[in-house]
């Protein structure tokens, strides 16, 4: 099977092409290279020995769409594709609705005149919004007082696919809804470099720890956890990418839309995580507490028995090993910046 992957440099992307040529599909990119680098789709060429034809534009683009629909027998989409940080949505929400819903509707549109009825959907524990119960679970309440733009558009997104299949029955769609993706591939060779001063949490401590930033911003000191800092589900990006090969794998079983949390079921907090990451990597990391940042939740962590009982899938490794593969991967970076 040939698979369009769309935002297939980056971080998530680029590990799920890996896990796909392991499972023997074969894959497609599109990306635009706003926050990826070209050279990640090289890396992931020479850990798989693989090679991926690569368009670079925007997915809001139709008629590029359908060229790489023309040109290449596609069976099914995995969309990566958009914009992911939840501060700047709260500061710039046009363009993340631009962005985001923007290129779905367009990409579904392609694939309805292509013929191409499959798509695994990469969505976000934040369409749970600031949770009502914890562990979260699939049935939880969810697109209910969503804390920021982004986690809007990705429940508007969910929204549309789910109108999409009850409209058609040939479609066959799954979002996941994952938590908080972090690590590198264990090569050291691809993880997460986001261009630019990163919003997520371990790709700016990293940069702490290699001296690369002065010091970690802890946003939020106060909120009603064990230690005052939120509290995430963090899964490594390897399990992750197993994770949507697994869905392809049900897609054929999909009768309209699926939905699937993929996490470890367990919450961290930003201190603890901190700690686990000096102990993995014998590196500290100064801090600072700074004020709560806008759109951000005291905790979110999953119920994963669905996705282990449907998919056959479970998280396999530990925060530790995401630290010590996010490091190796760091100080490879590192090491060729000062080269």
């Amino acid at each position: 099977m040939k698979i369009l992957v769309t935002g297939g440099t980056g971080y998530i992307g680029s590990h799920t092409l890996v896990e796909l040529v392991a499972a023997g599909y074969e894959a497609v990119v599109i990306d635009d290279l706003s926050n990826s680098q070209r050279e990640s789709l090289t890396r992931v060429e020479e850990i798989t020995g693989a090679k991926f034809p690569f368009y670079g534009g925007d997915v809001r683009d139709k008629v590029l769409l359908e060229k790489i629909f023309r040109e290449h027998e596609i069976d099914a989409v995995i969309h990566f594709a958009g914009l992911k940080a939840v501060g700047e949505s709260v500061t710039n929400p046009l363009r993340y609705y631009d962005v985001n819903v923007g290129s779905s509707v367009a990409l579904l549109e392609c694939m309805k005149d292509a013929g191409v009825r499959k798509i695994v959907f990469s969505s976000s524990a934040t369409v749970y919004g600031d949770p009502e119960e914890l562990p979260l679970r699939e049935r939880s309440r969810a697109g209910v007082g969503l804390a920021n733009p982004y986690g809007r558009t990705k429940w508007m997104i969910e929204e549309i696919l789910c109108d999409l299949a009850f409209s058609d029955n040939s479609w066959k769609i799954i979002a996941l809804r994952y938590f908080n993706p972090v690590g590198a591939h264990e090569s050291g060779k691809i993880g997460e470099e986001p261009n630019g001063i990163p919003n997520n949490l371990f790709p700016y401590l990293v940069r702490v720890a290699s001296g690369r930033l002065p010091k970690l911003r802890v946003f939020g000191g106060n909120y009603d956890t064990p230690d005052g800092s939120g509290v995430r589900d963090y899964l490594h990006v390897t399990d992750l990418a197993r994770g949507h090969v697994s869905a392809l794998d049900h897609l054929e079983k999909t009768v309209g839309m699926e939905i699937f949390n993929l996490g470890t079921g367990k919450g961290t907090s930003v201190l603890e995580a901190i700690h686990i990451f000096e102990k993995a990597t014998g590196k500290k990391v100064p801090y600072e507490i700074a004020p709560r940042r806008p759109g951000d939740v005291a905790s979110c962590y999953a119920e994963v028995s669905l996705a282990k009982e449907v998919l056959g899938w479970q998280a396999t490794h530990s925060l530790e090993e995401a630290c010590r593969d996010m490091w190796k991967f760091e100080s490879r970076l590192t090491k060729n910046a000062e080269n």
